[in-house]
This record gives C-alpha cells, sequence and structure tokens, in this order.
C-alpha cells in the first residue's frame, strides 16, 4: 500500500522535471497552455469509471492528480501557492460547506449549500445556483435541471418528459428562420438532457459514447467496402447504409 511518502516524491519530480535539467516541454508549460490537457484528463477518468476496470481508474485519477500537481508547482513558481495551500484550501472549504456535519446546523439543504458558497465569492446568490459558465452545454444543462428539481419544479413520472421531448421535436419542424431551428433545436437538446437525467444517465458519457461508437461502425464499414473492392466515397447512400448495417450486425 502507497503511503504520504509516494506522494512526496510525486511533488519532487514535478519540481524536477520543471528544474533547467529536467523536461523542456514540462519546464515551458502554463496554466493556460494545460488547459485543454486538464479538460481532457477528467473525461478520461469518467470514462474509466465507466469501464469499471479499477486499475484503469487508479491510472486515469493519476493523470487528473498530474495536473493538480502541475498546476500547483508553477503556481508555487510564481509565489502565489503550493499543493499544500491547495489541499488547506480544499479541507477548510469542506468543513465550511457541510455545517450539518461539521457545526450545529440541522440536516443539508440545497439552499443552504448555494447560500454558503454565493458567501465565499461574494456573490448575490441565485435561485439555480451560480454556474460556472465554463461547464460544457451538456453538464450544465443537467445541473440546471437537477437545481429546479430541488425546489420540487420536475415532473415525477417518466411519461411527460418523453411528451416533452416529441413537443420539442414537432416545434424544431415547425421552426421557419435559422433562428427559430437555432432556438427550437437547443429546447429540444435540453429536453433530451432532462429525459436522461430521469432515467439516470450522464448525457455528456452518453454522448461520448455514441461519438465511439459511430466512429469504430464507420471504421469498420469503410474497411468491409474495402474487402469487397467497393471505392466507398463514389458510393450512393443506399449502398452505404448497406455496409453500415453490416458493420452494425459484425459488433
Amino acid at each position: 500500500m502507497a503511503t504520504i511518502k509516494d506522494l512526496e516524491e510525486l511533488i519532487k519530480t514535478m519540481k524536477i522535471l520543471r528544474a533547467p535539467n529536467g523536461c523542456e516541454w514540462d519546464a515551458a508549460q502554463t496554466h493556460e497552455s494545460l488547459k485543454p490537457y486538464m479538460i481532457e484528463e477528467a473525461f478520461e477518468a469518467v470514462e474509466a469509471i465507466d469501464s469499471k476496470d479499477p486499475q484503469k481508474l487508479k491510472e486515469e485519477l493519476g493523470d487528473v492528480l498530474l495536473q493538480v500537481i502541475f498546476h500547483a508547482a508553477i503556481a508555487e513558481e510564481e509565489r502565489k501557492f503550493d499543493i499544500y495551500d491547495v489541499a488547506k484550501t480544499l479541507n477548510e472549504k469542506l468543513i465550511r460547506r457541510h455545517p450539518h456535519v461539521f457545526g450545529n446546523v440541522k440536516g443539508y439543504s440545497y439552499e443552504r449549500w448555494e447560500e454558503i458558497k454565493a458567501s465565499e465569492k461574494k456573490e448575490k446568490k441565485k435561485k439555480l445556483g451560480n454556474l460556472n459558465p465554463a461547464l460544457p452545454g451538456l453538464s450544465m444543462a443537467r445541473r440546471i435541471q437537477e437545481n429546479a428539481a430541488a425546489y420540487g419544479f420536475d415532473w415525477k413520472t417518466l411519461e411527460p418528459v418523453f411528451d416533452k421531448v416529441e413537443e420539442e421535436i414537432q416545434e424544431l419542424k415547425a421552426a421557419k428562420t435559422h433562428e427559430e431551428v437555432e432556438e427550437e433545436l437547443g429546447d429540444l437538446i435540453f429536453a433530451v438532457v432532462n429525459l436522461a437525467r430521469h432515467l439516470n444517465v450522464d448525457p455528456e458519457v452518453a454522448v461520448r459514447k455514441a461519438n465511439k461508437k459511430f466512429i469504430d461502425r464507420f471504421e469498420k464499414m469503410y474497411e468491409l467496402s474495402e474487402k469487397e473492392g467497393v471505392d466507398f466515397k463514389s458510393q450512393p447512400i443506399e449502398i452505404m447504409e448497406k455496409f453500415w448495417q453490416k458493420a452494425k450486425g459484425e459488433e
């Protein structure tokens, strides 16, 4: 079993990589240049959770931790904060945001949670929470719906949720201008996210799985056409669809 010493070694390794005789690439990175990696590693960790593979999850969580260690090392070089400040700030926040555990407040309350968050950031508390605009659109939609549901503004059964999706499809079909199409398409996506929430499915995860499935199936479809000596690009959609179904059948 690993110990706190291993964490200390990790911090030391990052400092060596950032040092003059370390790695040129690591030394050149900034908070801004690392942003894409932070997002990528977070999504890969989610994928590892879905895989139910503990070894894969351990590795991907390590990659997420690397991003935290990396940013903290940069901040320490800039004499702003270090990894221990990060841990201290997080611990204080956890205690502060759980007065029902560490204080005298009775029971958890969504509204109380949002009040604490707003007071920390010196922001006016919004009824749906002070949502992070940097969230991906699907995740933002889900969070908005979850927060609204905390007030009881939610359907109790699946049927009206399905009905709302159907309603939005019809409204999209009736849209005339580009602006109307954009608005109605947004409403449809929002309704589908709500359906995913009611089905206990993370829409961000679901769409990433759909993306992977399409890529794998398209690659297989192209491979099958090549085996039959068919120039795939020159085929009408009907022939392409036949190869698509073949690829689907081999999954």
